[in-house]
């Protein structure tokens, strides 16, 4: 992939991109997902050509203990890198919640005049990506929502770990786009067209109504002894081979880790103008501040990844003698008492709204507006029979930077999930999983629902925050410590069954994690529950 890349590459950061290097957390850059994240070394030396803080020893300690060039990209650790990818279809589906957060905060932020967020997604995936189920959930997602802000490039070079990917994958990947609403292109000649890849990412941006796909026909090992075949997949160039290539393409055979001046000359080129972009972008925002105060600030805040001052005090309390309520319920109460405080908060569920609670009363969906059904400013997302999907497009909306998401599923199904919440705790996402009918009290619909050894699994993980409330308070303390958590995702663990409310419990107490709720001196045991149990 590196090498069949680098061409489209090339094309793509040089003719299309709008970043700044010297800021890569700016709100408005293009951004670029690897879903195919062994290719990583392509990325890596794409950000040192461009000035990000990526040296040419950096290069070198590729794939070593504490670089910053791990061996699948992971966000925080390299700078211009945007998501964690590498279980491959993760960062396809991260791409879509990428281009759906874009399109929700150009909903609530552009105003006439004043098109502040205009950015789009880029995504390369591989015929591995492709085979991945959760690559499908997000491309139907992603069809559904007409999402012409996204442009994912497919690498067809028909080269899998176990060969020639006839052995297992010989379906038209092309009209199972089009089957999910997507405009489609194709290069024949990906390793030398660049004309043609150029003339293709234009078309792709012309169409506004739907994501769009490059079949991009490339040659693994592009330029290698053994291009074209496994040999080149996973593994090191030999190097007699090495030399090979580097005469193929004019360079040196005898040097190593070098770039001719004027290639970083041409890529500075275009660095800078990402940095004018900005320049330009941020006198843009100065004057929206004047025109539309409000708007501003709150897009400023939510850029620092602050909470606004005073939400926690919306956050219900209760008494021990109020009424018994399922935890699943206390949670849209939460829901329904911050939602105005918290604008960046964005709720979904994966078909179970009505189960999972999720949606507050006065929530607007996001949907395309020529759906009739909601609205680009919409706080609501209808995900479909889609878990795994929805936890990476969370993960994509998280780091997008302006929104908060939370979803809902039965906890039982979170582990249909379970490769994209590993990816929320890895790239330390703020991401809330709303896991409802946490316990065998989903007595009637059988072991298939019922989730034994979930909460054993997702405690073990490092990273993620387990909360199983034994009642209204320790709901609220859970949604507390979540919202305020900005590099953890959350996992909030519901009943079904109502739950009566504890004496002494209090949000302060549950914020850290465990209290006493019941004192026996010299006592010969003790007891240590959560959730329903401690009722």
């Amino acid at each position: 992939a590196p090498m069949g890349m680098a061409p489209v590459s090339h094309v793509l950061f040089n003719k299309f991109m709008r970043f700044n290097p010297k800021n890569p957390d700016w709100v408005n850059r293009d951004r670029f997902v690897l879903s195919n994240g062994h290719g990583c070394m392509l990325q890596y030396a794409l950000l040192h050509l461009f000035g990000y803080a990526v040296s040419m020893d950096d290069l070198k300690a590729f794939r070593t203990i504490d670089s910053i060039c791990p061996g699948h990209p992971e966000a925080h650790d390299t700078p211009g890198v945007e998501v964690t990818t590498g279980p491959l279809g993760q960062g396809f589906a991260n791409a879509v919640g990428l281009a759906m957060a874009q399109a929700q905060t150009a909903g609530t932020f552009n105003k006439p005049g004043f098109d502040l967020i205009n950015n789009y997604t880029y995504c390369f995936f591989g015929d591995g990506c492709a085979m991945e189920g959760i690559a499908s959930e997000a491309a139907s997602t992603a069809g559904h929502l007409q999402l012409g802000n996204l442009i994912a490039i497919y690498d067809d070079n028909h080269i899998s770990i176990d060969g020639d990917t006839k052995c297992a994958f010989t379906e038209d990947v092309m009209k199972r786009f089009e089957a999910y609403g997507w405009h489609t292109e194709y290069v024949e000649k990906g390793d030398t067209d660049l004309q043609g890849i150029e003339d293709a990412i234009k078309r792709c941006r012309e169409v506004k109504d739907k994501p769009s796909v490059i079949k991009l026909t490339t040659t693994i090992g592009f330029g290698s002894q053994l291009q074209g075949t496994g040999g080149v997949h996973g593994n090191p160039l030999k190097a007699d081979d090495i030399k090979h290539v580097k005469k193929q393409f004019g360079f040196d055979p005898e040097k190593s880790f070098v770039v001719p001046q004027e290639v970083y000359d041409m890529y500075h080129k275009t660095a800078d103008a990402g940095a004018a972009a900005e320049a330009e972008w941020n006198k843009l925002f100065e004057k929206y501040a004047s025109e539309h105060k409000e708007a501003h600030a709150d897009l400023a805040r939510r850029l620092t990844g602050k909470l606004p001052e005073g939400w926690q005090k919306c956050l219900p309390t209760y008494k021990p003698d109020d009424a018994a309520i399922a935890s699943r319920k206390l949670s849209e109460s939460v829901l329904e008492a911050i939602y105005e405080a918290v604008p960046e908060l964005v709720s979904g569920s994966a078909d179970l709204t009505g189960s999972n609670n999720t949606r507050w009363k006065k929530a607007v969906d996001f949907q395309p507006p020529n759906t009739g059904i909601g609205q680009w400013d919409g706080r609501y997302i209808r995900y479909g029979v889609r878990e795994h999907a929805m936890a990476a497009i969370m993960n994509g909306l998280s780091a997008y930077g302006t929104l908060i998401p939370a979803g809902g599923t039965f906890l039982n199904f979170v582990s249909y999930a379970a490769g994209a919440v590993r990816l929320s705790a890895l790239s330390h996402q703020r991401v809330l999983y709303i896991a409802t009918h946490d316990s065998i009290g989903l007595g009637e619909d059988g072991p298939t629902h019922q989730p034994i050894e979930t909460l054993a699994h997702f405690r073990a993980l490092p990273n993620i925050m387990v909360w199983r409330p034994a009642d209204g308070n320790e709901c609220s303390a859970a949604y507390y410590v979540a919202l305020t958590s900005r590099e953890t995702p959350s996992l909030l663990a519901l009943t079904r069954q109502n739950l009566p409310q504890l004496e002494g419990s209090t949000i302060e107490k549950a914020s850290k994690g465990g209290y006493v709720a019941l004192e026996q001196e010299k006592a010969d045991v003790t007891l240590v529950s959560t959730g329903s149990e401690v009722a």
